[in-house]
């Protein structure tokens, strides 16, 4: 796609930076409020002074959440062309960096769309239920985190406290803890309300979950982070995204380290995985014969699982590519 106008924004909570290029050269900067009039404003501005049309721009930002929503649902509505990008991605790419504040930032955005245009990676928006599924899914989180973090109000101080102490902690922390318990399977319910109520996301989660060792959690996060599989069709790549694709470590003859796996990952898909493994290799026995050969060969315990969980994310991938469900006991057919 050829684009003459290169927008980079920075979304904080309140406001937006805009940064206007063309040919490399910046043309305006402009700050406004976080909200559709603010953008209506930069775009009515860029027109009125360098003629700037919607189909000739290319609007770059960085993943904020939440703050993202106002600009992304109105540039999407005007079909606009976007580019939601990693900030580490971004920061990585810019070289040696002195200084930093909003303005600086959205030029920096700016540069890195011009320079990189050949290999945008255009942003569709996702479905309504996906987005009520993730809002839905990092509730259940917090409630999660809420529960944990009471329950070891009392269970720290065990063999430490007074025991009258203990109690009373105990006895204030019930109530709440009855209502998180109360709120975590209304959620639940909601979680599985959606799935069911939606054809193709009921059809990919029975998929999913045909998988042995992939829980109803691990699938709702898979169906959230590949957006449907259509951010990813290739399971290569979900596991580079996971974290649990090795890379070599090695330089010339002197360095040459172990084959290990990246830091820079999505860490909750990552534990949920490592969960799903073990389970897989509790009650799956091709897995756990799999895992027990391995071990007995000497091979570090930790390596194992994860090429389980490599295992795994080819299988869900597979199920959905072929749209049949994982069969435990598959007989090839030879011609």
């Amino acid at each position: 796609m050829n684009f003459n106008y290169f927008i980079g924004i920075d979304v904080s909570k309140k406001t937006l930076d805009f940064c206007l290029l063309r040919a490399g050269k910046t043309l305006l900067h402009l700050q406004t409020e976080n909200s559709s009039e603010g953008i209506q404003t930069f775009i009515q501005q860029s027109e009125k002074q360098f003629g700037f049309t919607l189909e000739e721009g290319l609007f770059c930002m960085e993943h904020t959440g939440i703050y993202n929503y106002p600009i992304l649902n109105f540039l999407s509505e005007k079909q606009a062309s976007i580019w939601l990008e990693s900030a580490l991605h971004i920061k990585h790419s810019s070289g040696l960096q002195r200084g930093k504040n909003d303005k600086i930032d959205a030029e920096r955005i700016a540069l890195y769309s011009y320079r990189n245009c050949d290999s945008v990676r255009l942003w569709h928006p996702t479905r309504q239920v996906i987005k009520e599924l993730k809002n839905l899914t990092a509730l259940r989180a917090r409630l999660i985190t809420a529960k944990k973090q009471l329950k070891s109000s009392w269970q720290e101080g065990e063999g430490f406290l007074d025991k009258s102490l203990q109690k009373k902690i105990r006895r204030c922390c019930q109530q709440s803890l009855k209502a998180i318990e109360q709120d975590l399977t209304k959620v639940d319910k909601q979680l599985d309300q959606l799935i069911v109520s939606d054809e193709e996301l009921n059809r990919l989660f029975n998929l999913i979950t045909s998988v042995e060792g992939i829980g109803a959690v691990t699938a709702r996060e898979v169906l959230i982070t590949t957006n449907e599989f259509k951010d990813f069709t290739d399971a290569k790549k979900y596991a580079c995204y996971a974290g649990v694709a090795p890379f070599q470590h090695q330089s010339g003859s002197s360095i040459r380290g172990k084959t290990r796996v990246s830091h820079l990952a999505n860490k909750d898909v990552k534990k949920l995985l490592h969960m799903s493994a073990l389970s897989a290799i509790r009650n799956c026995e091709e897995l756990r014969d799999y895992y027990q050969r391995k071990v007995a060969e000497g091979k570090n315990k930790m390596s194992v699982i994860n090429a389980v969980r490599n295992k795994l994310i080819l299988r869900v991938f597979a199920v959905v590519r072929n749209n049949q469900k994982y069969e435990k006991n598959y007989n090839y057919a030879f011609a």
